[in-house]
């Protein structure tokens, strides 16, 4: 297997399995990767995802360049024979971190992006090199880049190739917090606990407002929110966790 996929209570964990190709994404791994995502989305059980990759080199070094590329370029007439995923195709208002434990390049990068909150470890390097190859970001990285951090610097990582360390990363806002390597997947794990406190199905609409209200004008994004929030004050949610605050308890969240 290409993916280890393993569930840990409420949290989903997706590892991508291939030290010694860097971590690249190639066909299988590309589609392990949208069954272990879809039965995520469709587990009740499971409330927050975790994305990294084995060992401590890289996170993911992009598409496999023996095999994803040749495969690309076969179907570039028809993108969407590739497999879909989190960075193209699949919609997922489950909360996803991504635990940046090395390297993430082209690919690796977008996988990162389509994350909604990223962890990375001193030794991370965050870059697309595609234009180096005569290529471009085909996962996300054009769309999702300029709209994680300013256009400018989005154009310098994109037009130049030039990967950025951790710290920098950090500093334009492409990662939320760089910690020591070892302790990349502990701190992920400790961010998803937290989100996991919260009710889960005011997190889902939380991102999905959040997302989908960056491509709407103000006023379609307050009424998408007026929607969301129509729908979580009609869930048992909702009812407990006032409850729970007026009698001043821990909630115990369902996800109904």
């Amino acid at each position: 297997m290409a993916l280890d996929y393993k569930k840990e209570g409420k949290i989903a964990i997706f590892t991508i399995n291939r030290p010694e190709a860097m971590n690249a994404l190639n066909v299988e791994t590309v589609r392990e990767l949208l069954e272990a995502m879809v039965d995520f989305r469709d587990d009740p059980k499971l409330w927050v995802g975790i994305v990294t990759g084995a060992g401590e080199r890289a996170f993911c070094g992009g598409a496999d360049i023996k095999d994803t590329l040749p495969f690309m370029k076969e179907h570039r007439r028809d993108p969407w024979s590739v497999p879909a995923s989190i960075m193209r195709g699949l919609e997922l208002w489950k909360p996803l971190i991504a635990a940046i434990n090395g390297m993430a390049l082209g690919g690796g990068l977008e996988l990162a992006l389509a994350c909604d909150i990223r962890i990375a470890a001193e030794n991370a390097r965050l870059g697309t090199p595609e234009v180096n190859l005569g290529m471009i970001p085909g996962w996300g990285g054009t769309q999702r880049l300029p709209r994680a951090i300013s256009k400018c610097q989005a154009a310098e990582i994109l037009l130049m190739g030039k990967p950025v360390d951790a710290q920098e990363a950090y500093r334009i806002g492409l990662v939320n917090k760089v910690v020591p390597q070892a302790e990349v997947m502990a701190t992920a794990k400790e961010w998803a606990e937290s989100i996991c406190q919260a009710g889960p199905l005011a997190v889902r609409a939380a991102k999905e407002a959040m997302l989908k209200g960056c491509d709407m004008t103000l006023e379609d994004g307050l009424r998408l929110e007026n929607s969301l929030v129509a729908y979580v004050m009609g869930t048992e949610d909702f009812a407990e966790g006032t409850k729970a605050f007026v009698e001043k308890r821990k909630p115990e969240y369902k996800g109904k």
